[in-house]
């Protein structure tokens, strides 16, 4: 296969037999395929996530929609994906869903691949066996088991009440294929995170967007329509420091860069509310109301505490719009 991931093969010991498994292995790995996504390099989202995104997208009707982690194709010019055997088509990108992070994308040429069943990671049970897989057939998918099914919260403004943990780390999870039991897609690959063991050693591991988040939405994204209403945007990155959540950095142009949030101030509350961690922060941001509504925070800076508002945005109109090819 002509990949853009040759020499990020899974190791051949990690790599899943056909014989260990009651589905037609090979054919279930073809639907997944390799993704390029080329970006403009003035677009919002390329000073963080590049102008050049590598990854993977999953086949999941027979009319050619394919399902991706939406961070690879946000603000997307070009997107071009990797089958198996060698052929490269041009796709379109129908929409990103900010809520599950999911992206879905038409290819413009007859794929001839079979679709990948969608189906629900809430059957699956802590070390369970699951194949992670990115474009490129068995070198490039491993045999894993489900380690924790937890919340999640991003630094970017992004919660799951349950994120699917993965052992071991696949090496290009990014819109890797999560396939069950049955070979069935349970979700979609977004991050590798890292956890400590009782012995201190690290070991690496990804989180997963469930599957079952996708049919309740898939008719919208299919239609370019958001999955969900838009909810309240800051434009913070934040992170958790001894149960206090600090401003790493704000997005140039949003509510909180107009509002002059600075690196390292301390979010105390939202509305009054006490705010321990991320979770808490972006669900009481999202109770508030629809973007535009003010948000009143207590912040402090060195030693200074005071309260502002800020009126929140739909972050949505800020991404650049997608073209027809």
């Amino acid at each position: 296969m002509a990949s853009p991931f040759v020499g990020l093969e899974v190791d051949e010991e990690l790599r899943p037999l056909p014989r260990l498994f009651d589905f037609d292995l090979d054919r279930a790995l073809s639907s997944v395929l390799a993704l390029e996504a080329h970006i403009p390099g003035d677009a919002l989202s390329a000073k963080t996530l590049g102008d050049h995104r590598l990854g993977n997208a999953v086949v999941v009707s027979e009319e050619g929609l394919l399902l991706t982690i939406g961070y690879l194709i946000t603000e997307a010019e070009e997107v071009i994906l990797t089958a198996v055997d060698g052929r490269r088509i041009d796709a379109h990108v129908l929409g990103v869903d900010q809520a599950t992070g999911f992206g879905l994308l038409h290819a413009l040429d007859p794929l001839d691949l079979p679709a990948l069943r969608i189906g629900d990671s809430r059957r699956i049970r802590r070390h369970d066996a699951v194949v992670s897989a990115g474009g490129g057939g068995r070198d490039h998918a491993s045999v894993g088991h489900l380690l924790a099914r937890e919340p999640f919260a991003g630094y970017w403004e992004y919660y799951l009440d349950e994120a699917l943990f993965v052992e071991p780390a696949h090496p290009h999870w990014s819109g890797a294929a999560l396939i069950g039991a049955s070979g069935e897609l349970v979700g979609i690959g977004s991050l590798r995170m890292e956890q400590r063991g009782e012995d201190g050693a690290a070991s690496a591991l990804n989180m997963f967007v469930p599957a079952e988040l996708l049919p309740p939405i898939l008719d919208d994204l299919a239609r370019g329509r958001p999955g969900h209403q838009p909810r309240p945007w800051l434009g913070i990155f934040s992170q958790e420091v001894q149960s206090h959540v600090v401003v790493l950095e704000v997005s140039p142009g949003s509510p909180a860069a107009r509002a002059e949030l600075r690196r390292g101030d301390v979010i105390h509350k939202i509305g009054g509310e006490r705010i321990n961690d991320l979770g808490s922060l972006y669900k009481r941001l999202w109770a508030l109301g629809p973007p535009g509504v003010s948000v009143p925070l207590t912040l402090q800076r060195g030693r200074e505490v005071f309260d502002m508002e800020i009126r929140s945005a739909d972050r949505t109109p800020l991404l650049r719009k997608r073209r027809l090819n």
